[in-house]
């Protein structure tokens, strides 16, 4: 999907989390990462509900042992579909009905209903709200069954890790970002504390740590990636409202913009990803908007040009 390579076991876990879904009952459509345009899995009549998800976050890393997971998000339906079950919905010959299945996916983040994340490491532990908190449940094998081990997770206001892929800094857009992530390094910053590194690469890991000590987790955008990397309804919106729920906060990095509030105009649309602790995701909006304002030419500059 979007050129990027297919893993056997990202199939293979794709068609897994489609059939759980499908026997539910209550799914009018399924959008996954791994499938090019969402799918209808029941009869709209009998469903109400509408699953975005990553089937396996983080499968480049499964040959190294490290955690990968699974993301998935929940949105009620907005508009009655008519078209059979498993029909696919391709947004480029679209009937009027297939053109509403489509509009359940393509929602805001702030209209999700529930979200969550299970992460596959040293334990299996599932995270997720309902829109009223956050909690944490681990697998326990000797019942099969999860058990409530983290109730009511929240964010720290702030933290001391940052989490991102130092290696792509040289081509981060906007390069700010680059003086940013330095500022976390020095010291030299509205916590007056340097920041320690930590990074997985799997984003279920990563964002698992930030919730549970804060700080920030981010994939900027950059010159190969300009839109960003991060997939808006599978990946994004999920974990922003999953933080948000916790106490934290998500930003693009753009004018200050939510994650939440990103209207999405297709299913695999990509975005710049920041999600953290408030205060930390705070400093980094108004240290983009300072910084950018203080680039721009002033007024009185352009006068003076004028003049001569």
């Amino acid at each position: 999907v979007q050129g990027e390579e297919q893993k056997k076991l990202d199939v293979i876990s794709n068609q897994v989390f489609k059939d759980a879904l499908r026997f539910t009952g209550r799914l009018g459509v399924v959008a996954s990462e791994e499938e090019t345009n969402p799918v209808l899995v029941e009869e709209a009549y009998d469903a109400k509900y509408v699953a975005v998800f990553d089937p396996l976050d983080g499968s480049s890393n499964v040959d190294a042992a490290i955690a990968t997971g699974t993301i998935f998000g929940i949105f009620e339906q907005t508009e009655e579909c008519g078209v059979v079950a498993g029909h696919v919905l391709d947004d480029d010959r679209l009937s009027d009905d297939g053109a509403r299945c489509l509009l359940n996916a393509l929602q805001r983040g702030s209209n999700l209903v529930a979200a969550g994340y299970c992460m596959y490491s040293s334990s299996t532990i599932l995270v997720l709200s309902f829109g009223h908190g956050v909690h944490g449940f681990t697998l326990d094998p000797r019942i099969s069954d999860f058990v409530l081990s983290h109730p009511n997770m929240t964010v720290p206001k702030r933290g001391k890790i940052y989490s991102v892929n130092d290696a792509n800094s040289d081509t981060w857009e906007p390069p700010l970002v680059r003086d940013y992530f330095q500022s976390l390094k020095s010291g030299k910053n509205r916590a007056n504390h340097k920041y320690s590194s930590r990074y997985v690469g799997s984003m279920v890991a990563d964002v698992h740590r930030t919730l549970l000590y804060g700080g920030v987790y981010a994939y900027p955008a950059d010159s190969k990636h300009p839109d960003g990397k991060i997939r808006l309804l599978y990946e994004a919106a999920p974990m922003s409202f999953l933080v948000n729920q916790a106490g934290g906060r998500a930003s693009t990095g753009i004018n200050g913009t939510d994650i939440l509030d990103v209207q999405p105009t297709s299913v695999h649309q990509r975005t710049p990803c920041f999600i953290g602790s408030k205060d930390d995701i705070d400093d980094l909006d108004a240290f983009l908007a300072a910084e950018t304002k203080a680039e721009e030419p002033s007024g009185d500059h352009h006068l003076h040009h004028r003049r001569h």
